[in-house]
Formats: C-alpha cells, sequence, structure tokens
C-alpha cells in the first residue's frame, strides 16, 4: 500500500513488472486497483448493473408489508465472495503495513517468531471485527431475549443485510488465505496446516449460511471468536516482551477457552437436539429451504460437539507439553543450583584449609626462630 511501485529492499534497482517478486510487494495495491475497477463502474449506468453485483447483496426476498429488508443466499453470493476476498487481502495489507510493522520495528524477533507475531496480529484483527459484528446483530435483532429465540419460526431464510453481510466476510477472509500464503511466501511443509483451518472455518461459516443455521451459528461463532481474541492478544503481548501481562492473559484464557467450550456444547443440545425437534420436518424441502430434517439435525450436532471435542484434545495435549516442559525446567534449575551450592561449599572448605595451613605453617616459623 502507500505510493508508488516498492523496490527490492537494500537495492535501488526495481524489479521487474508483473514477475513474482513485483506481484508480492505490491499486492495490496493491485488489489485495491481491482476493486476500484467495480467502484467506478458504479458511476456509469452501462455498468452499473455489473458493478453492483459485486459490491451490494443480492436476492432481496423483502415483502410489502414487512419492515425490516431481508435476503437469502443463492448463485450471485459467488460474486460478493470475489470482490469480498479481494478486500480481504487489501485489509491484511493494510494491518501489515501500517500496525503490524511498525510494532516490529520496536522488537526483536527470530524469523519464526515473527511469523507467529504477525499471524495472531492479523487474527486478532479479524475475530475483534467478528466479535463486535456479532454484537450489533445480537443488540438489533433481540437475540437472548428468550432461549426459544434460536428455533422459532424456522427456517430463518430471511437475513438482515448485517446478518447477510456478516458471512459473506467470514467466508471472504478464510478464502483470502490461499493467495496469501503465496503472498506471504509461507513455506511448504507450513502449508497444509494453514489450508485446513483456513478450511474448517470457511465450511463452517458456508455450512452455517446454506443450511439457515444463522441465529446459531453466529452464537457460537461470537463465542469462538471471543475467546480467540485473547489467546491472539496473549500471545502479541509474549512476543512484545510482556511476560507479566501475557502470563496473566493466558490464565484467564485457559479458565475462559474451557468454559466456552462447555457452553458451545450445551447450547448445541439444547437448540439441535430439543429445541428444533418440535419443528422437524420428515425429509429436505428445498424449496422452502427448510432443512430441519433428523438426519441433517443429527449431524450438525455431532459437527459441533466433534469440533469440540478436537479442540478440547489439542487443549489438553499442549497444556501437558508445557508442563513437562515447566517441570524440565524447573528441574534443571534446581540441579544447577544444587550443583553451585556445593561448588559454593567446595571452594569455602578450600578457603579454609589453606587459610589453615597458612596458620600452621607460620606458627612453625615462629617456634624454630
Amino acid at each position: 500500500m502507500g505510493t508508488g511501485f516498492r523496490k527490492r529492499p537494500g537495492s535501488n534497482k526495481q524489479v521487474p513488472y508483473f514477475s513474482h517478486e513485483f506481484v508480492i510487494q505490491n499486492h495490496g495495491d493491485i488489489a485495491t486497483c481491482v476493486c476500484m475497477v467495480f467502484i467506478v463502474g458504479l458511476m456509469f449506468q452501462t455498468t452499473t448493473p455489473l458493478a453492483s453485483a459485486f459490491i451490494a447483496p443480492k436476492h432481496n426476498i423483502t415483502e410489502l408489508d414487512q419492515p425490516a429488508v431481508l435476503y437469502t443466499y443463492g448463485f450471485k453470493d459467488a460474486c460478493l465472495l470475489f470482490f469480498y476476498t479481494i478486500a480481504a487481502i487489501i485489509f491484511h495489507a493494510i494491518i501489515q503495513e501500517y500496525v503490524l510493522d511498525k510494532l516490529m520495528r520496536k522488537v526483536r524477533l527470530s524469523k519464526t517468531k515473527a511469523n507467529k507475531f504477525n499471524e495472531s496480529g492479523q487474527l486478532l484483527s479479524f475475530y475483534a471485527l467478528s466479535a463486535f459484528w456479532a454484537l450489533s446483530i445480537f443488540k438489533d435483532e433481540g437475540y437472548f431475549h428468550s432461549l426459544s429465540f434460536f428455533w422459532n419460526e424456522y427456517p430463518h431464510v430471511g437475513l438482515t443485510f448485517m446478518t447477510k453481510f456478516f458471512f459473506i466476510i467470514q467466508m471472504s477472509y478464510w478464502m483470502h488465505i490461499l493467495p496469501e500464503l503465496y503472498l506471504q511466501k509461507v513455506k511448504r511443509e507450513e502449508m497444509p496446516a494453514k489450508i485446513l483451518f483456513a478450511g474448517l472455518n470457511f465450511a463452517i461459516s458456508l455450512l452455517i449460511y446454506l443450511l439457515n443455521f444463522s441465529r446459531i451459528g453466529i452464537t457460537l461463532l461470537f463465542i469462538d471468536h471471543t475467546v480467540n481474541v485473547l489467546f491472539h492478544f496473549s500471545r502479541l503481548m509474549h512476543f512484545s516482551g510482556k511476560n507479566k501481562i501475557a502470563r496473566n492473559c493466558f490464565r484467564v484464557y485457559n479458565i475462559l477457552f474451557v468454559l466456552t467450550r462447555l457452553a458451545a456444547i450445551f447450547l448445541s443440545i439444547i437448540v439441535f437436539w430439543f429445541g428444533l425437534k418440535n419443528s422437524s420436518v420428515e425429509s429436505i424441502n428445498f424449496e422452502e429451504k427448510n432443512f430441519n430434517s433428523p438426519i441433517v439435525r443429527t449431524t450438525s450436532l455431532v459437527v459441533v460437539l466433534l469440533l469440540q471435542a478436537w479442540m478440547m484434545w489439542n487443549f489438553i495435549l499442549f497444556q501437558c507439553k508445557k508442563l513437562r516442559e515447566n517441570s524440565k525446567t524447573s528441574s534443571t534449575k534446581t540441579t544447577l543450583k544444587h550443583v553451585q551450592k556445593k561448588q559454593r561449599a567446595a571452594k569455602e572448605s578450600s578457603d579454609t584449609d589453606l587459610d589453615t595451613r597458612e596458620e600452621t605453617s607460620d606458627s612453625e616459623k615462629i617456634k624454630s626462630n
């Protein structure tokens, strides 16, 4: 981002146009230019219909007697995903250049730690934005006034602008991770884990969107994103050298992680097993977009429970690993202190023997004289 194209660091020679290095160094500017083409298209009458398909939500199902504008999903959402995936690349570049790079200059980190610092900074900004966005939806649409809100009037085909846009941004962000692997020069051995992580998050957001489980879906995403905000903030504090703040934040995170997993399990069982069961249908009704069949409902619940169990298992393994590392460190420190204590005692005893010998020799000399 910025004025003019970048040059290779430490060199006055400009990289060749349209080379890999040129695209990587200037990908934020290139993505901005692509988005500007669509925005400029809105200014002309002939191109407005095409440009608006990539920018504004489509599939409006609002009826005359409805006070709020409602949308559903359809094939035109693919255009939105394309445009906002490019917008996510711009968002990534802005956070990197104007926030993270400036913070990186204040701390000296190895390349591995620097990559983790940048990753946590990017995810922290996304999770924080998503959490605040979800809170706004909760407030505007009257979530949590009653537990039955999650299953009443299902299928929830009509989505408000903010709700539909929330899921479009969720899916676009996880899609932009794929081109970022190339743009950030991620090592090949690190790619599978990042692709799996982004793919799972994209699939979860997509299924919530398509199966019309938006109310319970946003709530579960909010629970997950909120605790992840604390986790990545703690990592940033750790890499910044603020260990005391990081330790306290990690302790709070460890407690909240377990509580949020239990909350997600409890809420999912209440909604999928008990609440939606009252309006269950024998088979899927594609015309009405009603997916509240026993198979879909049970599968959705099993997927949620398996995800929570998988995250808890990884969390337990990580904590056990940390405990082993801490015990080894403490035992090493204890051994080192014991050795140092022995060395001090041996030195003191040798000094005492030397003093005794000197006193004996002096007394012998006096007697001889």
